[in-house]
């Protein structure tokens, strides 16, 4: 299951180490509270070539590396402060390459559907959580999932009416592709029988032609644009509420997906202040009416490596589990269907050309085959005619790509952006929508880094838990956390440990330009790492998801010890 593991040993004390070394002590005198050194520990990292490395001792000065290696290094640096790791594991801290930050901590700050078990219970939650809130003029949730309810049938409107007629509510699915809204909510959007879907969205309807308050893709947006915007105050509570959940799991930097000038704004502010508690990469929303100007100004990074924002995120389709994802044959389970495309060939050159002539990158979303192929027929024709192969243009999710699109991503170097934990949670209807053929080219982690794709991985959080020990076990396992199936689902296309965890660390922090920064310990980056309470390189496939972590560190300070 875990494969054979490349591991390179301890450092041995080179000229240069030695100077290293021989500078910090001959400063400590004068300022040795800046040097600090971690010794006793399991430590893990992969270097500037992706290779893994152990260490014992790490040293840090001024909030980055010094050298990692035996105890050795560490003897002359005697005034430094001295930290016994007591055994603990170490690993560079985790980059997770695709979250939405703020729908984070607005989810957080929510109710959370994602344990509901039926419409009606889900239904009850809802009206619990808006008696104890008589305050808020909407009642706002995510996280259901028709997929896994009685029937698997979307909701209707009538089943949150019934508990709740005079206050809207907006309650997004857990892919944040759908969303389900009583009777009010429509009334107040202005969305009737005669309401047309907009392109790149559907309205549900009943027999009748009623709406049936089941919105998806871009006919959000006709509830969305009714409901207040977050004040500042709701957006640094959301900001606050992500950091401290997100820290706690041992992530130290993201890939925020989709991100809003407001938001880009207050971030770049919290970083020039040293005030951003959470390593951010910004990709800004390209449906955003600032991305003119803010790609006028051009990409952007605090002397901090704090926030960074060279990205832009845009859309080809939806998702798969509202059949919003666009397939270049139709749904196996939705005849005559192939999912919507949410935004024109005409749209993505221009933002393309936009984008690639302000030195950014793109990020595309693409969940179909079709919506891939349409994604990489856009990067091809962008080389031919503008250019910007360097910029490392994504691919995000990659999850069903016809099998001989696949060698594209490596031929247009395009990075295969993807979420383990999308395989385990959809593989209850995955073959549902797509049939077994189609699973060829689904979720290939394995075909993706055997032609030497670089993965980029990370959890789509809210969407799926942000827990990364949870998208380490999907990536080696293909299994639920009850081992199931037995053998892994599709488990030709798992990776090893090894694999895994450079995906999380050294490949994700390629993807957005800071392998020289983050990623790993090398000399020089910055010292983000974490403590957990077991080596992943020996405990089974199956106990990966139980890991712990005890402490999380960034730039050589300490930002959560476990209770």
């Amino acid at each position: 299951m875990y494969g054979r593991l490349k591991i390179h040993t301890t450092r041995a004390l080179t000229p240069i180490l030695v100077f290293l070394i021989g500078l910090i002590s001959g400063c400590s005198e004068h300022n040795s509270s800046t040097t600090t050194v971690i010794t006793n520990i399991n430590g893990y990292s992969f270097n500037n070539d992706r290779e893994l490395e152990r260490f014992t001792t790490l040293v840090i000065d001024s909030g980055k590396v010094v050298v990692s290696g035996d105890r050795s290094i560490a003897e002359s640096l005697t005034d430094a402060e001295i930290i016994d790791g007591q055994g603990q594991t170490l690993l560079p801290g985790i980059t997770d390459a695709h979250g939405h930050v703020s729908s984070l901590g607005y989810t957080l700050l929510q109710i959370d559907l994602r344990d509901s078990t039926s419409a009606d219970q889900a239904a009850k939650e809802i009206a619990q959580y808006a008696e104890q809130k008589p305050f808020l003029n909407w009642i706002r949730g995510r996280g259901w999932n028709q997929v896994l309810w009685p029937g698997k049938q979307f909701p209707n409107a009538q089943t949150l009416d019934e508990l709740i007629p005079d206050r809207p509510i907006w309650l997004e699915r857990i892919d944040g592709h759908a969303g389900w809204a009583n009777s009010k909510a429509l009334a107040l959007a202005g969305i009737n029988a005669n309401t047309i879907s907009p392109p790149g969205g559907e309205i549900l309807r009943d027999s009748k032609g009623q709406p049936t308050g089941i919105l998806i893709d871009n006919a959000m947006g006709l509830i969305n644009q009714v409901i207040p915007a977050p004040s500042s105050e709701e957006l640094a509570a959301a900001l606050e509420a992500a950091t401290n959940h997100l820290l706690s799991l041992g992530i130290t930097s993201t890939h925020d997906a989709g991100v809003s000038a407001t938001e880009h704004h207050f971030y770049s502010s919290l970083a020039q202040q040293k005030k951003l508690g959470i390593r951010l990469y910004g990709m800004i929303s390209s449906t955003d009416p600032e991305l003119g100007s803010i790609l006028a100004a051009g990409p952007i990074v605090d002397d901090n490596d704090l926030y960074s924002a060279r990205s832009v995120k845009v859309y080809t389709d939806g998702a798969l589990g509202s059949r919003g994802a666009a397939l270049l044959e139709p749904y196996s389970d939705r005849a005559g269907h192939r999912g919507l495309l949410l935004t024109s060939q005409e749209q993505l050159r221009s933002i393309f050309s936009d984008a690639i002539g302000a030195g950014f990158q793109v990020a595309i979303h693409a969940i179909g085959d079709q919506g891939n192929r349409i994604g990489l027929d856009e990067v091809e024709h962008a080389y031919s005619t503008i250019g910007g192969r360097e910029l490392r243009h994504r691919m995000e999710h990659s999850q069903v790509v016809a099998v001989e699109d696949i060698p594209r991503f490596k031929a247009l170097d395009v990075i295969p952006s993807m979420q383990p934990t999308h395989a385990t949670s959809d593989m209850n209807m995955a073959e549902d929508r797509l049939g077994k053929e189609r699973l060829k080219g689904a979720y290939a982690w394995r075909t993706f880094v055997d032609q030497g794709s670089r993965l980029a991985s990370g959890s789509d959080f809210p969407i799926e838990l942000a827990n990364p020990f949870h998208g380490l076990h999907s990536a080696v396992t293909r299994q639920s956390q009850k081992n199931q199936p037995a053998e892994g689902w599709i488990p030709e296309e798992s990776l090893s440990i090894e694999e895994a965890l450079r995906s999380f660390t050294i490949d994700a922090a390629w993807a957005a330009h800071q392998e020289t920064v983050l990623g790993g310990l090398d000399s020089g980056k910055w010292a983000d790492f974490i403590l957990i309470d077991q080596d992943i390189f020996k405990v089974s496939g199956e106990e990966l998801w139980k890991t712990q972590v005890n402490q999380t560190w960034i730039a050589g300070e300490l930002v959560y010890q476990r209770p």
